[in-house]
């Protein structure tokens, strides 16, 4: 159990990440959020590829009740403690923040990150909290997705719903 206390100590709230982000101040954060209902390779690859283009990624989780309004009285699959528990044990995630609106925009300003991260099927124009960063001097940049792979697809593919 050891090592899931040491997993753990990688999901943070609002608060505790106010207290820790002083030690990040010569730091690039990366931000990128979502469900991450299903945690499969697409996601890997996806997260892998944004922690590349910087040095802390943070990573913003949809609650449980966000992910229910977003896709559906019969998601998340997994509960956003496991959800979170599964992105934290990633070796290149250093934190995971859950939140319970059904857009990140209060916590991208919150954490202004040098470089706001989306999935291949977003333009920039349309990525939340994507003016904002930009306007504060970050970058957003969009990752291709792994062909494939999505939650809803294995879902489906599964007879899960």
């Amino acid at each position: 159990m050891k090592n899931i206390k040491q997993i753990e100590k990688k999901i943070v709230t609002r608060n505790d990440w106010e207290k820790l982000k002083n030690h990040f101040q010569s730091k690039k954060i990366v931000f990128t959020n979502g469900c991450f209902d299903i945690l499969h390779l697409g996601h890997v690859h996806y997260l892998s590829a944004a922690k590349d283009l910087g040095d802390i990624l943070v990573i913003g989780l949809n609650s449980d009740d966000s992910v229910k309004r977003l896709k559906g009285e019969n998601r998340p699959i997994n509960t956003q403690y496991a959800r979170a528990l599964l992105l934290a044990a990633l070796q290149f995630v250093d934190f995971v923040i859950i939140f319970d609106e059904d857009t990140p925009l209060n916590l991208i300003q919150q954490i202004t990150p040098h470089v706001l991260v989306k999935g291949g099927d977003y333009k920039i124009e349309d990525v939340v909290g994507a003016e904002w960063v930009m306007a504060h001097g970050g970058k957003v940049e969009i990752v291709d997705f792994v062909e494939g792979y999505s939650s809803t697809n294995l879902i489906k593919k599964k007879n899960m719903l």
